[in-house]
């Protein structure tokens, strides 16, 4: 597998009213090891210094001691896909859905998004998935050419095993693409996330609008193209993978079994595994394990499965994503600087920890040299109030 993939120029939108070069002066700055007051000074969209104390200097904004951290680097996320599809089978149209989400995702703090996009279709029942994954890359990415981003967009290719079209639609991508991340998504019943049946009748149910009877059926046609096409979609997705350059990411591991398939894949990180066993086993093969920031802020999984709080406190915790929540992803890391008494090592799981996943080397932290992608916060009973974020040193909110 290559060491790294494309990283070309990230086009944003520039804000007129706010000059390129910036200083963030009087601020609690996190760093990678400790927390220093001082300033930071971004010139062309780079960090270019980081001095220690409390002057202002002038025409520098004056951050009255508050925090100053890395801008959030998000690697899995549902909201494209909510904004494209805001109630089932609604097709939003895809430009002003794009649009709207890179502004929610930039006003939560989030300057860097692998955004998620199912590959593999089933064609048939009320469990049908359409193919859509290629049309949107293509109408995201062109968005991104024009310029109408506030923030930094990859590709996060998330190949559905129990389908019927993967390999067909993992193969029209290709290295123009920024495909950074390709995680192997199961979703066959009785395993993995749907262990209990019952949980995945729920979650079908509402979102599908299926009786007991297309339930049924639903569920042995995900069985039977499991028996169909599991191994061979699997090994394909792997060489996907590979061939596009992109970090192969693992989904819901539940067994010592699935860890240690993961880590013959080559997976690079595990998302949202599902029981302490699987965690324990990804620390036990070096695979940094990722869970939901509503799983955190929330006390527990919605689906039953481990907590995310518990893996903290095991300290088998390294990524933090918003999954379904954008706003939560920030909020998150004032919750781990509690449970942990340790701000840099919280902050670490939503910049610098995710950085090294996705393997990007010119962000995550603040240091000299590193994109001028910075957040300004204050911390308030117990939450965190964004008071603005910039990107390459210009400000998008």
């Amino acid at each position: 597998m290559n060491s790294h993939f494309p990283l070309p120029t990230d086009t944003a939108m520039a804000d007129a009213d706010t000059p390129r070069d910036l200083c963030l002066a009087n601020a609690q700055l996190v760093l990678p090891d400790r927390v220093l007051t001082g300033s930071v000074t971004i010139e062309a969209g780079t960090i270019t210094a980081i001095t220690e104390g409390d002057h202002v200097p002038t025409g520098a904004v004056d951050c009255r001691q508050d925090l100053v951290i890395p801008g959030l680097i998000e690697l899995h996320t549902d909201n494209v896909e909510r904004h494209i599809e805001p109630r089932p089978s609604v097709d939003w149209p895809h430009l002003p859905a794009l649009i709207a989400h890179d502004a929610e995702l930039a006003s939560t703090g989030i300057t860097t998004v692998f955004d998620a996009m199912r590959v593999g279709s089933i064609h048939s029942g009320k469990g049908r998935y359409i193919d859509y994954a290629r049309q949107l890359a293509d109408e995201l990415l062109a968005a991104r050419a024009a310029g109408v981003f506030k923030i930094s967009h990859f590709l996060h290719l998330r190949a559905e095993i129990c389908s019927e079209t993967l390999l067909e639609e993992l193969a029209t991508f290709g290295a123009d693409d920024r495909v950074g991340i390709v995680s192997l998504m199961d979703h066959t019943p009785g395993q993995r996330q749907f262990r209990d049946l019952d949980v995945l009748k729920t979650y079908v149910a509402k979102k599908r609008g299926m009786n007991d009877a297309e339930f049924a059926a639903h569920v042995d046609n995900l069985l039977g193209l499991q028996a169909r096409f599991g191994q061979k979609h699997e090994a394909g997705a792997v060489a996907e993978a590979a061939r596009l350059g992109a970090v192969l990411a693992s989904h819901d591991d539940t067994t010592r079994a699935h860890v240690a398939t993961s880590a013959q894949n080559g997976v690079g990180f595990a998302e949202f595994p599902t029981t302490v066993e699987a965690a324990e086993a990804c620390c036990d093969h070096g695979i940094a394990v990722m869970m939901g920031a509503p799983n955190l802020i929330r006390g527990g999984s919605h689906s039953g499965n481990v907590a995310a709080e518990d893996l903290a406190r095991a300290d088998l915790l390294d990524i933090v994503s918003s999954d379904y929540v954008p706003s939560a992803l920030l909020l998150s890391a004032v919750r781990l600087a509690e449970i942990w008494d340790d701000l840099p090592r919280a902050i670490a799981t939503v910049t610098s920890n995710p950085a090294r996943a996705a393997r990007l080397t010119d962000r995550g932290t603040l240091a000299v040299g590193m994109r001028g992608d910075v957040l300004r916060v204050r911390r308030m009973l117990g939450n965190a109030l964004l008071r603005g974020t910039w990107s390459q040193g210009q400000k998008i909110g």
